[in-house]
């Protein structure tokens, strides 16, 4: 994924030109940072061993607080499902029409490569091939080659005593395991 500008020297990291996120020496931005922060052995681990793992604090709360102030902005999603009319809990959420808001891109780009080698573990175990790519661009290409176009990242919004039951809502025969 091609971000921002070009890059300028300050201060032991890097500036961008277009944007003016601040990255690290080595070219990381804070979202970059966060993922590698985790303990990707340990979650490799807690996802072989439970199913699911937590990762560290991914989004500021003000980050969060902005990406949870979309919901009441219908243009910025595609679709809104109604989970109880599914029989997928009770509450809602909204897949996110393109383009994403900047925090969401950058962590698909930064959890896609870390999440892939778990992937690839379990099929193998599974006795399947990995057909994943190395880069989550590579992946979509092969997703919209196979006709599968719309967006899927997802904004949940829960009531109280709101649930999300265990449930795939696959459209297409190209999709990953995982929901980051």
């Amino acid at each position: 994924m091609k971000r921002g500008g070009s890059m300028k020297r300050r201060g032991g990291g890097l500036t961008d030109t277009a944007t003016g996120e601040r990255r690290s020496a080595e070219g990381m931005d804070r979202f970059d940072e966060r993922v590698a922060a985790a303990n990707w052995d340990m979650v490799a681990h807690e996802i072989d061993g439970y199913g699911c793992a937590l990762l560290p604090r991914l989004l500021a709360p003000s980050e969060s607080a902005e990406i949870a102030a979309l919901y009441d902005e219908p243009d910025r999603f595609r679709s809104t499902i109604v989970m109880e009319r599914h029989r997928f809990g009770r509450g809602e959420y909204r897949y996110f029409a393109a383009p994403f808001p900047d925090p969401v891109e950058r962590l698909r780009q930064a959890l896609y490569p870390r999440l892939l080698p778990v992937a690839r573990d379990w099929y193998a175990k599974l006795g399947r091939v990995a057909e994943w790519p190395e880069t989550l661009d590579e992946w979509l290409d092969v997703c919209h080659a196979a006709g599968q176009t719309r967006p899927t990242p997802i904004l949940l919004r829960y009531g109280e005593g709101d649930w999300n039951a265990l449930h795939r809502d696959l459209y297409a025969t190209r999709y990953s395991r995982f929901r980051s």
